[in-house]
């Protein structure tokens, strides 16, 4: 009795261990660019495209490797958060409140056939709830962020 419940409780810690995610499906106000690019490239990618748009990796987050470090393994995971001074000082003129959405990010993720996926919500969707506050101004900014993180997927997608 003690053995089998020994054992049930190793395969329920064991079965935890390996955390599987569903792929990224359309969603409003998302762009989904599936890759046939691995993990790190497409994240080396991403940030020479950021950079060659003139943006700045403010933030870099994933769970991965510190989950391996717990015994966990999941897919690569990795968000990265972009913008720039000059966008904060003029959307700050206009929405303190729509601040807390900067940087704006951007979401890599491993697919399980090992190739990664491009991810991240329209500058204007993340935008679009302060738009009674920062104006047709602030949607002008988030549309010109819309091509900005247009051209960033387009490089960082690119062969």
């Amino acid at each position: 009795m003690f053995l089998r419940g020994l054992i049930t409780v190793f395969l329920m810690a064991f079965s935890g261990a390996i955390a599987h995610a569903e792929g990224l499906s359309d969603r409003t106000g998302w762009k989904i660019h599936k890759t046939s690019k691995v993990y790190k490239a497409l994240i080396d990618d991403l940030k020479a495209a950021i950079k060659a748009e003139g943006l700045i990796t403010v933030t870099q987050a994933g769970p991965t490797k510190a989950a391996a470090s717990r015994g966990i393994i999941i897919p690569g995971n990795r968000v990265i958060g972009v913008f720039n001074n000059d966008y904060a000082v003029r959307v700050l003129a206009l929405s303190t409140a729509a601040m807390i959405e900067a940087p704006i990010r951007f979401y890599i993720t491993v697919d399980q056939n090992g190739t990664a996926t491009l991810s991240y919500k329209t500058p204007s969707h993340v935008f679009a709830p302060y738009q009674d506050e920062g104006g047709a101004a602030l949607m002008e900014i988030a549309a010109e962020l819309d091509m900005r993180f247009g051209r960033i997927a387009a490089g960082a997608i690119a062969d």
